[in-house]
């Protein structure tokens, strides 16, 4: 159980691209609004499962499914892990409702509350993250490596949900872009091996999305 009391401001503000900047008494009074509404309907769910990873070639995949982990990117992010962890995590359909009514009432209010509602699907994860760690005490683990990051193809979505039965279990979907509805959530592959793997860089060099990634023209980044 993932129990979300406080919005970590300081992701929220990086999301919103301040840096260190002086916040206006109003964009810090429209915050405490933002963050007081989204706690009142986020619902945060998580799950994961392990699986034994299986190497043919060049194919990668996890042991009793037909999913097929495609990408060279998602290759070498799991050099090295006998295993890998499918997790999916959600802040609700509350926030999706919440946002649409911001847009009309006021598009300040819903550029905080998204950055906020960002910011609380990172703290979802990063919870979600360290029940995975205590489940698999001993090992060793890769970063969150999101679908659509390099060249790890989004219409994985479908298939990895249906691996760990998320529709039915915590309510989360993919549309036909491979967008997750609710919005604010997330899909990840965390690899697991049994020895201290090798520090690998995160960076945006490898993202396919690298040219028109808003987070870029901000000066920040996404948090994969």
């Amino acid at each position: 159980m993932i129990n979300i009391e406080r919005i970590d401001r300081s992701e929220a503000l990086r999301y919103l691209a301040f840096k260190g900047q002086e916040i206006p008494p109003e964009t810090d009074a429209y915050m405490d609004e933002c963050e007081s509404r989204i706690l009142k309907i986020i619902t945060p769910k998580f799950l994961f499962k392990y699986f034994p990873v299986v190497r043919c070639e060049d194919t990668l995949s996890l042991d009793g499914t037909r999913l097929v982990l495609e990408g060279k990117d998602i290759r070498s992010h799991l050099e090295g892990c006998t295993g890998a962890v499918l997790m999916a995590a959600t802040v609700g359909s509350g926030t999706d409702m919440l946002l649409r009514q911001l847009m009309i009432e006021d598009m300040a209010k819903a550029v905080i509350a998204d950055a906020f509602m960002s910011a609380c699907i990172e703290q979802v994860c990063n919870d979600g993250e360290n029940i995975i760690k205590n489940d698999l005490a001993g090992k060793y683990f890769t970063w969150r490596f999101s679908p659509g990051y390099g060249d790890f193809p989004l219409d994985v979505q479908k298939k990895l949900l249906d691996v760990l039965d998320a529709p039915k279990r915590i309510g989360l979907c993919v549309m036909g872009s491979g967008l997750l509805t609710p919005v604010k959530s997330v899909t990840a592959v965390i690899g697991i091996s049994d020895a201290p793997l090798p520090r690998r860089v995160r960076d945006c060099a490898g993202c396919d999305l690298r040219n028109t990634c808003i987070y870029r023209k901000k000066g920040i980044h996404c948090g994969n």
